[in-house]
């Protein structure tokens, strides 16, 4: 019997045995992955303070891409806590951006010291926003009429009559202002800042911080030379200036234009004008692609039309800058291959960029266009002795994009007009935030595009 209990005990005291190992491995695997869940979750938050890091590191050196040395990355740092110990460290990559863009990609490795071997790693985008965040920037009084709708953020350093329909704000940085003709008054009147019968006024924002158009840095220093080494730049042409035609194939056509038939037009700033608009004959320069030539610098006046198919911008200046105004004229639609991201187009012309005399009932410009001490305005072709046109009046302007002028655009005349477009759609282009076109101009500090775990 004695024989017996000892068997049982002896049986019980394994079972026992095993079970209490079994408790102790269980418990063990759980603290070790607790542990490994917190180092885990550790060295997460490390890589993103070596973002974080490096983002404080652009603000305070924004062309900076080597981590403050003349070495190549990674660049690897010991991370600290609160309370000063050294707790692990982050490796970082930094991808600068691409000729023309502003966009930097910073990606971090982070671990922590007691289990080096479990890692994280984030990618992140920064860049600094283009001025054509804006749908329209203007740095003058400016009227929006009845029949036009803004789909995008509309800002101005001057006052704002506003008869239209905005969809996004409206803001000036302006509390109130002394409204003339340009934007209606028929005599010097004291109004707020946005007035007007369009709305919805709820939207309506005034005064905001300005945007100082005496910094805003249209370097034509830098794109004539990113043109010469990279692009495609054509000095003064001896004739009348240049004619771009932009093909679907995702290339564009240039050709020097040697003649060129006047087409009288109104203006509120010069009057009755001599306007040599119709290209009459032309000689074949070339066709480059967009993709290996991005950048265009003409030193002369210049036509642009077509479909884009690219990233691409041009520019129309002639230095000295001081002495001389080059326009640009869009004769006809210039449109996107497919309104996807994929293509983008910036017009920046040193003064005035017109819309001309004969342009499509249906009219369509897509792009960011730049007016850098002028205006983008169309003349008036049913102004008595000066012009008269059957092409006056066209149906529909509808602008996609973004437009940035010094002075003020205009391209209507009377209400209904005699001269201009029935209805004016204008629709910003999201891309254009970040992602401008090549070389565009960019004002502002880093900020954040998107985050990604690799």
């Amino acid at each position: 019997m004695s024989g017996s209990i000892s068997i049982l005990v002896l049986i019980f005291g394994v079972i026992f045995s095993t079970a209490i190992g079994g408790l102790a491995l269980v418990a063990a695997i759980s603290r070790s992955s607790s542990v490994r869940t917190e180092t885990f979750e550790q060295a997460l938050g490390i890589a993103q303070a070596g973002i974080e890091y490096y983002r404080w590191h652009l603000a305070h050196n924004p062309l900076d891409f080597k981590d403050g040395t003349t070495h190549s990355g990674p660049y690897v740092h010991t991370f600290t806590d609160a309370f000063g110990h050294d707790t692990g460290s982050f490796s970082l990559s930094i991808d600068p951006p691409a000729s023309g863009s502003s966009i930097t990609t910073i990606t971090s490795t982070g671990w922590s010291s007691s289990h080096p071997d479990i890692t994280r790693t984030i990618k992140t985008r920064f860049g600094i926003p283009a001025l054509s965040k804006f749908a329209f920037l203007h740095n003058a009084n400016v009227w929006f009429g009845t029949g036009i709708t803004v789909n995008g953020k509309i800002l101005s350093n001057g006052g704002i009559r506003m008869d239209g329909v905005n969809a996004s704000t409206v803001q000036s940085s302006k509390t109130t202002y002394t409204c003339g003709t340009e934007t209606g008054c028929s005599s010097p009147t004291t109004k707020n800042a946005i007035w007007g019968e369009g709305g919805p006024q709820a939207l309506w924002t005034y005064p905001v911080p300005m945007i100082d158009f005496n910094s805003i840095a249209v370097d034509f220093s830098t794109m004539k030379s990113s043109a010469q080494s990279r692009g495609v730049y054509l000095g003064a042409s001896g004739a009348y200036g240049y004619h771009i035609i932009f093909n679907a194939a995702g290339t564009y056509t240039i050709k020097k234009v040697t003649s060129a038939l006047n087409r009288k037009g109104y203006s509120s700033e010069n009057g009755c004008e001599n306007l040599y608009q119709q290209i009459s004959t032309e000689t074949t320069i070339g066709t480059y692609s967009i993709a290996t030539k991005p950048i265009i610098f003409v030193e002369d006046h210049l036509w642009a039309e077509g479909v884009v198919n690219g990233r691409v911008t041009v520019a129309a200046a002639r230095f000295p800058l001081d002495a001389n105004a080059m326009n640009i004229w869009i004769p006809t639609n210039i449109t996107y291959l497919a309104k996807d991201g994929h293509s983008s187009l910036g017009l920046i012309a040193q003064n005035n960029i017109y819309f001309g005399y004969n342009v499509p009932t249906s009219f369509e410009i897509d792009g960011a266009l730049l007016a850098q001490k002028g205006r983008v305005i169309r003349h008036n072709y049913a102004y008595g002795a000066c012009s008269t046109y059957s092409s006056a009046i066209r149906n529909t302007l509808t602008l996609y994009g973004s437009l940035i002028s010094n002075q003020k655009s205009y391209w209507n005349w009377g209400t209904p007009p005699t001269s201009g477009f029935t209805t004016r759609n204008i629709t910003y282009d999201e891309n254009l935030y970040f992602e401008p076109p090549p070389y565009f101009p960019t004002q502002g500090e880093y900020e954040f595009i998107s985050w990604e775990e690799e």
